[in-house]
């Protein structure tokens, strides 16, 4: 936390003066054995809308610069103070959607079975690039074979990733398409 904390503050107020506002994104997430708590990341996204009222797709709200904070992974900073409350953890699966709980297969479930992670076997193999049952298999196997030796593999692919800056967004218009059970 000592060495992001420089950091963390600069992007918090470019984001504040880009975005004219609060830059902290706050979201109900599902971690441990689906117990809710309340996630921590920086805003990347304006919330603009249509006439109707409904947020217009992520590449038409996301900034400039969210978008380069997004492809360093910055905004994912503010989640270690999910990791010092006892919510996260530094590596497991990422926590999702509440939405997406009843969709889970009783093997997608397993994902449940410990802390989320702010980074994962997911996120350093394929990122927003894989689809969701790819995702899952990643997640599952990650809970199945979980060990401090695995972890540390994981930390280093992190520190490469973070680097290449690849598979940050699922394509040119979307960061991931929802979860529907099916995909």
């Amino acid at each position: 936390m000592v060495l992001t904390f420089p950091i963390l503050i600069f992007a918090m107020i470019f984001l504040a003066i880009d975005l004219k506002g609060y830059p902290i994104f706050k979201q109900v997430r599902p971690g441990l054995n689906g117990q809710f708590f309340t996630l921590y990341k920086l805003k990347t996204m304006r919330e603009t809308r249509d006439k109707d009222g409904h947020l217009l797709p992520d590449h038409q709200c996301m900034t400039s610069l969210g978008s380069w904070i997004r492809k360093r992974s910055i905004d994912e900073l503010p989640q270690l103070f999910n990791v010092l409350k006892g919510e996260m953890s530094f590596i497991g699966p990422r926590p999702l959607l509440p939405e997406y709980l009843s969709l889970y297969s009783e093997e997608q479930k397993k994902r449940h079975w410990v802390k989320p992670g702010i980074s994962g076997w997911a996120q350093v193999n394929g990122r927003n690039a894989l689809n969701w049952k790819e995702k899952f298999i990643l997640d599952v196997w990650y809970v199945e074979q979980q060990s401090f030796i695995l972890d540390l593999k994981i930390i280093f692919k992190t520190g490469v990733s973070l680097f290449k800056s690849k598979d940050v967004n699922a394509s040119a218009t979307t960061t991931m398409e929802p979860f529907n059970g099916k995909n």
